[in-house]
């Protein structure tokens, strides 16, 4: 092959890789964007929808260290909002509950009852230990039990433990009564034979984690979110328009796929030209 032939072919590849390889360098990849979303902001900053408030709690950025110093940059955020659940706790009858920061024991009386009833478990070793003429623990004589109660003569008594102990305090509450329970307002929505069920509303935060170009429901509406900077997180519930937008920035990284692969190619031609322009010739 003439010498000055394979400059000429040489020269030509070079224009066209160079054209190509100018094109991959120096084209702007296209980005998602959207002119009226319902949200842009950052962590602290909350809006409406649906009328419910939801709060951007955080928008992080993860950097993850890879093979020969390359780094992963990673963005997220979290979106809270609060809801009302309802809950709910049931009284087995027998049972014992705390309530009013004391344990009771649940009294449920009758085959059709419309009332639970709370009695008050005693501390009986508190009381006994209080007691400086009691003993410390009460005693069996023929299945029944006593307090053994000494006198200034050191004379010893045994009082039954039904006259020695207070009569424990009692709370009556009624089917349909509303009461303070574990710091909510509670009522008690059903009383059977076998329990009593105890219903109340309470406020639940909810959260949901975004990252680049998820899609999260928020009050029955699909939102996508996108990131414009490590501070940023963006809502949008233009789905059609990202859909549109996602497809351009597709068929443009498939052209810069493909004009690389040119670039490369070419280059690989000319050298392949230039050896054997190098070539002896047996002529």
């Amino acid at each position: 092959m003439q010498r000055r032939a394979v400059t000429v072919y040489v020269a030509l590849l070079l224009v066209v890789g160079a054209a190509a390889g100018g094109l991959v360098a120096t084209a702007d990849s296209p980005e998602v964007s959207f002119d009226d979303p319902e949200f842009e902001g950052g962590a602290g900053d909350s809006f409406e929808h649906g009328g419910q408030t939801y709060t951007v709690a955080d928008v992080t950025e993860t950097v993850e260290e890879g093979g020969h110093g390359a780094e992963t940059v990673s963005l997220s955020a979290t979106v809270e909002w609060e809801e009302t659940v309802e809950e709910s706790a049931e009284w087995a009858n027998d049972s014992t509950v705390t309530y009013e920061e004391n344990d009771w024991r649940v009294v449920i009386e009758g085959e059709d009852p419309n009332a639970v009833t709370l009695r008050k478990v005693l501390d009986r070793q508190a009381i006994l230990e209080n007691d400086s003429a009691a003993d410390n623990e009460t005693i069996d004589r023929d299945g029944e039990e006593f307090v053994v109660v000494t006198d200034e003569d050191d004379d010893a008594t045994l009082v039954p433990a039904d006259e020695y102990f207070p009569t424990p305090e009692e709370r009556r509450i009624e089917e349909g009564e509303t009461i303070v329970y574990d710091g909510h307002d509670a009522t008690v929505t059903n009383v059977s034979a076998s329990a009593a069920l105890l219903e109340w509303e309470a406020t639940q935060t909810m959260s949901s984690e975004l990252t680049p170009q998820s899609q999260v429901t928020l009050g029955g509406t699909n939102f996508v979110a996108i990131f414009p900077d490590s501070e940023t997180v963006v809502l949008s519930s233009d789905i059609d328009s990202f859909e549109a937008q996602q497809a351009e920035i597709d068929q443009f990284e498939q052209r810069m796929s493909g004009l690389t692969r040119v670039a490369w190619i070419i280059g690989a031609t000319v050298l392949m030209l230039i050896a054997f322009a190098f070539l002896p010739s047996r002529y």
